[in-house]
């Protein structure tokens, strides 16, 4: 079914049963065979009225429901509520603040949080792929003017230009972006997780910061000099990846208001996951977030946990 407004997914997720039957189908395939996330058996039994399955392997014969193993074990709420969150988190082109979300689901902000943090261990992209070029690099910092913070925290999150978080970035205009939090701006850094993610040989260009100096010795590299005002050289520019922090920022100011350095990868896995997918329908958005729910349990514990 493809879903163009939140009132039909509050409608066709009505029913726990239906929104189990989805997850099984996403989760297992459109046939919902059940594997078993103890042994990995394929096959169970249907049991408590299709709530749960138990093992076929008789060496396992455990009983698992269709969430287990996946983000939603353990929730105290409901699939349906669970649908409309990953709706809502997915398709508002600027993110939904747990403020918000609390008010729209009904439950407690520090709910909306947890469960606004499990959606964004979702969509994160665990194997992104080469880039083959060409691509633009830069890096952003994320943070507050040092002016404007207590004198006792200044530059306490350390790494980026004037204490704020560095973040970097890797666009292939008109195709994907991968962005990623760094401890630093060094090309000891940024240049290891280059040649992870952009295929040796490709075109990549980039400003003319030192930390992006020797890059030529395995890839084409194209620099151009915004010191000098110069922003365009030829087919070299960084303008698509600027675009993206700028949009980036925007989010980060306008409904965050404020990103802890330990948990500022969750918002880039958010917005990389919004930004790749903009070229796609919001029924389908939803259905690949709800797919990447399996294997990626996060408990509260591990969430608060010291980093």
């Amino acid at each position: 079914m493809a879903f163009e407004t939140l009132i039909q997914v509050q409608q066709h997720f009505a029913d726990e049963t239906v929104c189990r039957q989805r997850l099984a189908v996403l989760r297992w395939g459109q046939d919902g065979i059940p594997c078993c996330p103890f042994c990995g058996t394929v096959g169970a039994y249907t049991i408590e009225g299709g709530k749960r399955y138990k093992c076929s392997s008789k060496e396992c014969a455990k009983k698992f429901s269709v969430t287990v193993g996946t983000i939603f074990e353990n929730t105290k709420l409901k699939l349906s509520v669970w649908f409309v969150a990953v709706y809502l988190a997915c398709n508002h082109r600027k993110g939904i603040s747990s403020v918000q979300l609390a008010k729209d689901l009904g439950i407690t902000q520090k709910s909306a949080r947890f469960v606004l943090c499990r959606v964004r261990e979702m969509l994160k992209d665990k194997a992104p792929g080469m880039l083959t070029g060409p691509v633009e690099v830069d890096e952003c910092y994320i943070g507050g003017k040092e002016a404007n913070k207590h004198k006792a925290k200044r530059g306490d999150i350390g790494g980026g230009a004037g204490g704020k978080a560095p973040v970097f970035g890797i666009v292939e205009p008109g195709g994907k972006v991968i962005a990623r939090s760094v401890i630093d701006n060094k090309s000891a850094t940024i240049q290891p997780v280059m040649r992870k993610h952009v295929a040796i040989g490709a075109t990549i260009y980039s400003d003319s910061w030192g930390a992006y100096n020797g890059l030529d010795k395995a890839y084409a590299h194209e620099t151009v000099n915004h010191s000098g005002d110069e922003y365009t050289r030829g087919n070299a520019h960084t303008n698509t990846i600027e675009g993206f922090w700028s949009l980036f920022k925007r989010r980060i100011i306008g409904i965050y208001h404020f990103v802890s350095p330990k948990h500022l990868d969750r918002y880039c896995d958010e917005f990389t996951f919004s930004y790749n997918s903009r070229g796609i329908a919001q029924a389908d958005r939803l259905n690949i977030a709800v797919k990447q729910a399996d294997g990626r349990r996060l408990t509260y514990r591990a969430l608060i946990a010291a980093k």
